[in-house]
This record gives C-alpha cells, sequence and structure tokens, in this order.
C-alpha cells in the first residue's frame, strides 16, 4: 500500500492538534504517563502488571506529546522484546505490532523486520480467528464474529501492508451488526446499539472503500441521539452521562466516515477539560477519580482531533 498504515496517519493527525494544546496540560500528562512505566519497561492498568494493551496506550499518549524518548524507548523495548511470544489475542497483536514500529521509530531498536514469510505466518494466524459470519472472534473458535476484534484485526492487516479491502466478507459482517436506530452492535444477539461498535465498524467500513449513503445517514442520526448533556457522547442511549472513550471513538468515526459535524466542538471540549485530573492526566467520566493511561490518551486524543478541526 502507498499510504502509511491508518493507526500512523492517525497518530501524525493526533500529534499535530496535541501541538496546538496548551502546555499547562501537556506536561503534566506527560510526567504522568512517565511515572507510570514500571521497572520491566511496560505500563498496566488501575490494577497488575504491565501489560501490552496499556503499554500501547502510554506509548501513543507520549508519542503525541513528543515525549517518546531517551530511557521511555529502551525501556518499552526491553518489554516488547520480552513478551513477543506472549500474544494470545489480536488484542496482543495490535498492541505489540503499533508499539514495536512505535519504538523503532523514535530511535529504539528494530523489533520487527518485515519478511514475506514473516507478514504470511501472521496473516494465517489471524484467518484462525475468522467466524462463519464472516468476521473475527474474540477467540480462536467463536461462534460469532466480535465487531470490535474484526476492526482490530482490519487494523493488524493494515500494518503488515495487507489492504483491508482484501479481507473478503467484511462489508456484509459490518453491515449486519447495525439496527434499525442507525447504530452498531457488537454481537449478533444485542439489540442496543452502542457508540463503541458503531465507531469501530464506521472506521473498518471506511477502510475498506465508501460506506453508503443511507448507511451514513442513519448512523448520524444515531450518533446525534446520544449526545449526552456534558457535550460528549454516551456509551448506549441508556447510560446518562457522557464518557471519555465514547467521546473519542465516536469523534474519530464521524471523521473517517465523513458524516460531518455531531457534536458542538466548544461543548466537547468543555467536557473533556472537565475530566482532567488536577495533578495530570484524565479521569474516564464525571464520577472517576482515577487517572490511568488507556482514559489519559483517550482525553488528550479527543482535545487533538477537535484542535485540528
Amino acid at each position: 500500500m502507498s499510504d502509511s498504515p491508518f493507526l500512523f496517519r492517525l497518530a501524525e493527525r493526533l500529534h499535530d492538534g496535541a501541538e496546538r494544546l496548551p502546555s499547562e496540560l501537556k506536561s503534566p500528562c506527560r510526567d504522568v504517563v512517565l511515572r507510570e512505566q514500571k521497572t520491566d519497561g511496560g505500563w498496566g492498568g488501575r490494577e497488575g502488571d504491565s501489560d501490552l494493551y496499556y503499554t500501547s496506550f502510554a506509548i501513543r499518549s507520549l508519542t503525541m506529546l513528543d515525549a517518546f524518548e531517551g530511557p521511555s524507548v529502551d525501556r518499552s523495548a526491553e518489554f516488547l522484546k520480552a513478551n513477543a511470544t506472549a500474544l494470545n489475542n489480536i488484542v496482543d497483536l495490535l498492541s505489540w505490532l503499533y508499539s514495536a514500529l512505535a519504538v523503532g521509530a523514535a530511535g529504539g531498536p528494530m523489533l520487527v523486520e518485515y519478511s514475506e514469510e514473516w507478514s504470511a505466518g501472521i496473516s494465517n494466524w489471524l484467518d484462525a480467528f475468522r467466524t462463519s459470519d464472516g468476521g473475527f472472534g474474540k477467540v480462536v473458535g467463536a461462534t460469532a464474529g466480535s465487531t470490535y476484534h474484526t476492526f482490530l484485526a482490519l487494523l493488524c492487516f493494515d500494518m503488515l501492508g495487507k489492504n483491508a479491502a482484501d479481507v473478503d466478507g467484511i462489508v456484509p459482517f459490518f453491515a449486519s451488526r447495525q439496527r434499525e436506530d442507525g447504530g452498531f452492535v457488537e454481537i449478533p444477539q444485542v439489540k442496543l446499539s452502542g457508540v463503541n461498535p458503531t465507531a469501530a465498524a464506521l472506521v473498518g467500513w471506511s477502510m475498506i472503500g465508501e460506506i453508503p449513503s443511507d448507511v451514513r445517514i442513519a448512523t448520524s442520526e444515531y450518533l446525534e441521539s446520544v449526545i449526552g448533556d456534558e457535550g460528549g457522547f454516551q456509551a448506549n442511549s441508556r447510560i446518562p452521562f457522557s464518557d471519555g472513550l465514547s467521546t473519542f471513538t465516536g469523534l474519530l468515526a464521524t471523521h473517517e466516515a465523513k458524516l460531518g459535524p455531531i457534536l458542538d466542538p466548544q461543548k466537547a471540549a468543555a467536557f473533556i477539560g472537565e475530566l482532567s485530573a488536577p495533578d495530570g492526566g484524565f479521569y474516564g467520566a464525571a464520577w472517576d477519580r482515577k487517572v490511568d493511561v488507556e482514559y489519559t490518551f483517550y482525553g488528550l486524543a479527543t482535545l487533538a482531533l477537535l484542535a485540528n478541526g
């Protein structure tokens, strides 16, 4: 593919937007993320040891802030090398691939050496997660595909240099997950649409090609219906408050699917600003009072997208 992988194009966009954010917001966030790096070189969640998922969010935040450098890169590389064979699912694979490539781009050791054999081996590993409905499951042998894991699989193929449009059956899979309200669901048994599966479907679909106008119109109406009073997106229509994760994913989906402005940018920025912790980092929602690297990424990334317009 002539274009760089989607996640790296997104990283460039977030970096550009973050440059417009005030240093008094960015510096404490940088310090929080750096301080949370563990002795093994990785990052963890609110509890437990380092893992690849949280490590990838920390690296994405530091990259956005132009702060992934020096010792933090070298220590990250050690963690990634130690966990290169501990990839149990698609989330692990994507987290490791992105982080390893980011380490190399930041001047650290090159942990990924592309070859046709290596790429084919990972592609075959991913294919083991395919499900009969055309998607990708959370685990090998799943009876139904996961909207979220199907999107992640497309991101993995994208990083391997394989065009997402070449993965057969994905458009009908995503289409099958849309509900009458215009949103999408994670698994087929669910009837209530959610912002996060909707974002996964829309961004994944946009990687493959043009989203039909009727899908875009219906989804726009759905997203408008789940704007919370605070100015962000709710996770679904039954949850009465906005949160940082849903606001980031919903905003990203409106950009990638070319839905036009849905959130009020000033109100959305004010909402995310209210989630900023006094000592740096971001909370997940108004009721939350615990900072972690994942929600710090969502807060920074949402403000960066809004700053880019």
